[in-house]
């Protein structure tokens, strides 16, 4: 039974970082996943897939992993690069696109 520690990103629908504070220990896949063949339903009988946990700290999650014996892996964050733009440089000339009707 092995777990996945990792942070988890910004959701691409919203400009908010909500639900990104915290560190997420989840269970990765024993077992692959079927096709129902009537209906077509995907479907497995694994149900620690279903195991989300969530932690202050990344320690925290760690120390958790290593009590009850679980093998684990830390998926460390990618750090963000905000670029600094203001509204007039989308029509700059210097731009390797220029901008035109």
């Amino acid at each position: 039974m092995a777990a996945r520690i990792y942070k988890p990103a910004k959701n691409a629908m919203q400009s908010g970082r909500g639900r990104t504070e915290n560190w997420v220990l989840e269970f990765e896949p024993e077992r692959a996943k079927t096709v129902e063949p009537l209906m077509g339903y995907t479907s497995s009988t694994d149900m620690l897939q279903q195991v989300k946990l969530s932690f202050e700290t990344r320690d925290q999650a760690i120390a958790y992993a290593t009590r009850n014996g679980l093998a684990y892996r830390v998926v460390e964050p990618k750090e963000r690069t905000a670029k600094r733009m203001s509204y007039s440089d989308n029509f700059k000339s210097s731009k390797a696109e220029v901008w035109t009707h």
